[in-house]
């Protein structure tokens, strides 16, 4: 953390517990309290695996169990793979929003792969259980990554969130969401992948700075908080209608730092708007990528003159060796707001 922070910034190390936005003061763990004239609110989201009755206690005692989206579970997913023999490998999807939404696909694709590669995929049968309807939310990518699922051999089960897990009987019960009467599944595994629960931190859920949702209450398009002036918010803790990304983060702070400045400045006319803008690179194997690029309105506004939503070498080159020096030579500088520049200049090729 040290290394990207401002240099003539303030790290405080500790934890904001409370928010007094009347008083403009927040209250740290210690239980001191700082006072400020603007404040900017980036705080992620929350990882709920207590919200998935049995799973805290599986992802400790169940080798078969893991998650990629913790740093105490991630370490558990390729052994899992590797003492995977055959049998049920089901990836699960839950009924919140969720950072990086296409990251429960990712790692099924990679497994998949994985399994072909060392002689089990025969043995395999490879589950994607989503809580949504569809495999996107963007229709453009949604269909071809059904396509992509059914032509390996991949079982999708829509409208299935994950409740409880048995380990002491290999066991995943789903809720169907498309049931009236609260039916539910119940799937034996030998491999899961769990995409926990998500909200916002308590710390703003359970504050007067949220929605009814929980989530941080700002103006889609200046991010500028809905009733308290003076405060802002970025990235997934908010409220705003996009899936929650690196790439929303990077166009959000573009807008952020400009509206800051004018508020600053005295002004409430803000010239600076969001559009929505965000990109997931959904990897497809080890070799290639899909590029979701999108807005509001889940409409595609992808940068390059080609179509997308097909499987490219070329994405997962720019996924894996262009994406992180972007992200921590110049986003992490705010130097990176997005491609708008390079989509304008690509899609006079488009045209």
């Amino acid at each position: 953390m040290a290394s990207v922070i401002p240099r003539n910034s303030e790290w405080i190390n500790d934890s904001v517990v409370g928010f007094n936005p009347d008083k403009n003061f927040v209250t740290l763990k210690d239980g001191s309290k700082v006072h400020y004239e603007y404040l900017v609110l980036a705080l992620g989201l929350q990882l709920n695996f207590h919200l998935v009755k049995g799973l805290i206690e599986g992802l400790k005692s169940d080798p078969r169990i893991c998650s990629n989206y913790s740093i105490r579970t991630v370490g558990k997913t390729f052994p899992a793979l590797q003492a995977f023999e055959g049998g049920n490998a089901i990836f699960t999807v839950p009924a919140t929003p969720i950072k990086c939404g296409g990251a429960p696909q990712k790692i099924m694709y990679l497994a998949e792969e994985y399994f072909n590669k060392t002689g089990k995929r025969d043995k395999a049968n490879v589950l994607f259980n989503t809580s949504l309807g569809v495999m996107f939310v963007v229709k453009h990518y949604s269909e071809k990554l059904y396509v992509i699922a059914k032509d390996r051999g991949i079982h999708v089960n829509f409208k299935h969130s994950l409740i409880e897990v048995r380990p002491e009987t290999g066991e995943a019960i789903f809720k169907k969401l498309d049931s009236e009467s609260g039916e539910t599944a119940t799937f034996k595994y030998d491999f899961l992948h769990v995409t926990p629960p998500m909200s916002a931190p308590d710390v703003i859920s359970k504050s007067v700075l949220s929605d009814a949702a929980g989530f941080l209450n700002v103006n889609k398009e200046t991010l500028q908080h809905v009733k308290y002036d003076n405060i802002f918010g970025v990235g997934d803790c908010t409220n705003i209608p996009t899936s929650k990304t690196a790439a929303a983060a990077a166009g959000q702070c573009g807008v952020l730092s400009k509206n800051l400045m004018a508020k600053m400045k005295g002004s409430n006319d803000f010239k600076s708007k969001y559009n929505g803008y965000t990109s997931c690179p959904l990897v497809t194997s080890s070799s290639k990528c899909i590029l979701a690029e999108f807005d509001f309105t889940n409409t595609p506004t992808e940068t390059f003159p080609f179509d997308q939503s097909k499987e490219r070498r070329s994405m997962f080159l720019l996924k894996s060796y262009g994406l992180p020096p972007m992200y921590w030579l110049m986003m992490t500088k705010g130097l990176w707001h997005g491609p708008g520049a390079f989509r304008k200049i690509f899609n006079f090729w488009r045209s």
